[in-house]
């Protein structure tokens, strides 16, 4: 199904505290996007892919909304991850499996494929072009002809999560190292080729939940947890980024570096931060940020810095946040369509 709404800009300006999101400010519902965009990404064609938590991806070509499920072969109505081969197929974790599409249509891989799991929560397509997936029941590396398993060592569940298991994996990359990371339930795991290691809370890693692991360009590695917050390890000691620094919140979903080397992640509640190198700045409902619960970041190639989560998609203009919505009534104007939504 083809959706032609034009994205257009909505921008709403709040007063109140962080988190503290009234009724009559929050933002229309029905006029994003998506309630829920957990992922955002531009590929090499220019098009961005919004991946939603329930109505499968959006992709916008500068002028057009085109919503793509289940019902048009996407693989799930969810999407965790995205990432684009060398090759410019563009690659989906959803919860339905993995899904490939190579600019004209949608091939899927689900279990009977070979995929451990498909409930898929995370995925990461290293230097050497092996797609590593992460599930609820563990890891697949796929060559593009065959799954094989990736064994990881089990941690306890979280219970204090929506979903978990023994065996989810919540995040992957690959460092500059060609090292394959983990973020799991059990600290985060490092494959160098060879061998497994683990960093866990014995180590000094603020919590065993991780969510997000980053290497930044000055070559130290953020944890982002969902119970304390954010870490940072450079050499072999970390640094809990707290309150000290003018931190709130302990639940943090993602961490992204731009390409001014700023460190972005948000945190549940507290809108998003961004570290400089030397002082960490609060992005909240008083900077137009209306989303009480923003899950991504993702830099664009103009430069122009993205966020998404519960209440729709942001884009950072200056010092202010504006919220893209796909609302006929924004100030733009009206926008020309094909179908509805």
């Amino acid at each position: 199904m083809k959706t032609a709404l034009g994205l257009l800009l909505l921008l709403a300006i709040f007063s109140h505290v962080p988190g503290a999101l009234s009724q009559e400010d929050s933002p229309d519902i029905e006029a994003q996007v998506s309630e829920f965009v957990r992922r955002i990404l531009q590929d090499s064609r220019g098009d961005f892919w919004f991946g939603t938590n329930g109505d499968g991806v959006v992709r916008y070509d500068g002028v057009y909304l085109e919503y793509l499920s289940i019902k048009e072969g996407f693989g799930g109505h969810a999407v965790r991850a995205m990432a684009e081969d060398a090759d410019g197929n563009v690659w989906f974790g959803t919860s339905g499996g993995i899904t490939r599409f190579n600019g004209t249509e949608f091939t899927n891989f689900t279990e009977q494929d070979g995929l451990a799991d498909n409930d898929v929560w995370s995925l990461a397509i290293d230097s050497q072009g092996l797609i590593w997936i992460g599930t609820l029941q563990g890891v697949s590396r796929f060559d593009g002809k065959a799954f094989t398993p990736f064994d990881l060592p089990e941690s306890e569940p979280d219970d204090l999560r929506g979903v978990t298991s023994a065996r989810i994996v919540h995040c992957i990359m690959e460092d500059s190292r060609g090292r394959m990371w983990f973020g799991t339930n059990g600290g985060a795991y490092i494959y160098d080729g060879d061998s497994l290691a683990n960093i866990s809370t014995k180590d000094g890693l603020c919590s065993n939940a991780v969510n997000s692991i980053l290497e930044s360009q000055d070559g130290s590695y953020w944890f982002a947890t969902h119970h304390q917050g954010v870490c940072r390890l450079e050499g072999s000691t970390f640094t809990h980024i707290t309150e000290r620094e003018g931190v709130e919140g302990t639940e943090v979903w993602d961490l992204y570096e731009d390409s001014a080397g700023n460190i972005w992640f948000p945190v549940e509640g507290f809108g998003v931060y961004r570290y400089d190198g030397e002082s960490f700045t609060q992005f909240s409902q008083k900077d137009g940020l209306a989303s009480p619960a923003i899950q991504c970041t993702y830099e664009d190639r103009g430069g122009r810095l993205w966020v998404g989560g519960y209440r729709g998609l942001y884009r950072l203009d200056g010092q202010t946040f504006v919220n893209f919505t796909s609302n006929r009534l924004a100030p733009m104007g009206p926008v020309q369509t094909e179908g509805a939504r």
